[in-house]
């Protein structure tokens, strides 16, 4: 059966939303780039203080638990309120989290410390949620139909970007300003971000569907209730069900990689700390070509929409089995740098053309008044799975010499896999074509 498409019908000038699109991708570079500095520094004072193997991967253990402990929440809270006024809280709050916590971090010292940064990490990590879920729901009312490949796109490129160059910028400052300069800066540019989110304009519905939300009770049995709905509704979406079992799967095998890289190159092969960033910036410029690839090419819609989903994929799996094919061949570091900085190029340019094409692929097909749910239960349901992942390829990595095999193996496996999901996908998009 085909699916209704979301009402499209307000009127944003093209002039409107190139405005719009120049200010979300300043934002997002702002805040990417002094939020990416600010945990590395964070990091780095932890393992000073603590000198705990903890302190680069507590963020990592903390967002996904508060992901989950709040999608219920904070979804509901997206698909009910205006998203300016959420943001503008959502703002508020972490401003005056990050002055309280610049206040205290000294008052602590050692272990103890992880008092008030477990607490800011908090609160840092619902913002968060709610500010990128929050834009993902607005994305109708800051720009036109034509113009949402261009915003997914450019706000892509501000995030690969400020990858490329948070490393280098966060080891200077670190040695130059320390981490109260980290926090303060971290200050200024949440404040900054905040103001450019001032200025653009929402355009909401004519038939706003916020109208009357202040007027309703709010209880846990009407929150659990209204997200049963968002729940029902992806149900109903084949498409959406399918691209579930994709990016599951998917998320948790792509984990070996992030953290088998780093163990493999420095431990098994011994090439030192320079192959592993030059792997990661091959990685950061993939991702930036490709968002920028899809920021010039004009909107396509929803044709050839098969194709636009499972090569980006094929690509994925063949890359990741190339990586570990690579580290099990004899090479010197330097083979090893050039050779894999070139595979995860590759391999960040098809994840980044993938997850563009289905941020637009919803933008174009969930109603409004239910983005807000599904977006955030995707993005938890994503990334939940990720600290089984890492647990279980830690584990494993440890336990063999051939880190490489392991990549192998997940290639293969993840290759076979998405062959399964060709047909119920090809089918799933042809029975919801409108």
């Amino acid at each position: 059966m085909a699916i209704k498409q979301p009402d499209l019908t307000i009127n944003i000038s093209n002039h409107q939303s190139s405005l719009q699109i120049f200010k979300a991708a300043a934002s997002n570079f702002i805040s990417s780039l002094s939020g990416k500095m600010f945990t590395f520094g964070l990091g780095l004072m932890l393992l000073d203080e603590t000198h705990s193997a903890i302190s680069f991967g507590i963020n990592m253990i903390i967002s996904p638990i508060v992901g989950l402990l709040c999608l219920v929440p904070i979804g509901n809270l997206i698909d009910t309120y205006p998203h300016k006024t959420i943001l503008t809280g959502s703002l508020t709050a972490r401003t005056l989290a990050l002055i309280l916590f610049a206040a205290s971090i000294n008052l602590f010292t050692a272990t103890a410390k992880l008092i008030p940064i477990v607490l800011f990490l908090i609160i840092d990590a619902i913002s968060t949620n709610i500010n990128d879920t929050c834009y993902s729901a607005a994305t109708h009312e800051l720009v036109n139909a034509h113009n949402i490949q261009r915003l997914s796109s450019l706000t892509q490129s501000a995030i690969s970007l400020f990858s490329i160059l948070s490393p280098a910028l966060g080891v200077g400052l670190y040695s130059l300003v320390g981490f109260s300069g980290f926090v303060i800066l971290e200050i200024v540019a949440t404040l900054a971000s905040f103001g450019i989110m001032l200025t653009m304009k929402f355009h909401y519905h004519a038939t706003n569907q916020f109208a009357n939300s202040q007027h309703a009770p709010v209880t846990s049995h009407s929150q659990f209730a209204k997200f049963h709905s968002g729940l029902n509704y992806m149900r109903s979406r084949t498409m959406i069900k399918i691209t579930i079992l994709l990016s599951v799967i998917l998320n948790f095998l792509y984990t070996a990689v992030t953290i088998g890289i780093p163990y493999i190159l420095k431990d098994q092969l011994h090439t030192g700390n320079g192959p592993i960033g030059v792997l990661e910036t091959g990685s950061a410029i993939g991702m930036l070509l490709g968002s920028l690839l899809l920021t010039l090419l004009p909107p396509t819609g929803q044709k050839r929409l098969f194709l636009k989903l499972i090569i980006p994929v094929l690509i994925l799996d063949s890359q990741i089995l190339l990586l570990g094919v690579l580290f099990m061949t004899s090479q010197s570091p330097t083979g090893y740098a050039l050779l894999g900085s070139f595979i995860m190029g590759i391999l960040a340019f098809a994840l980044v053309i993938l997850n563009i094409t289905f941020q637009v692929y919803l933008q174009q097909t969930v109603p409004t008044k239910l983005l807000g749910r599904v977006v955030a239960t995707l993005t938890t349901v994503n990334s939940s799975i990720m600290p089984i992942g890492t647990l279980m390829f830690t584990l494993i990595f440890q336990s063999t010499t051939h880190g490489g095999l392991v990549l192998i193996i997940n290639g293969i496996l993840l290759l076979g896999y998405t062959l399964l999901l060709l047909r119920p996908l090809n089918q799933a998009i042809h029975s919801e074509q409108p």
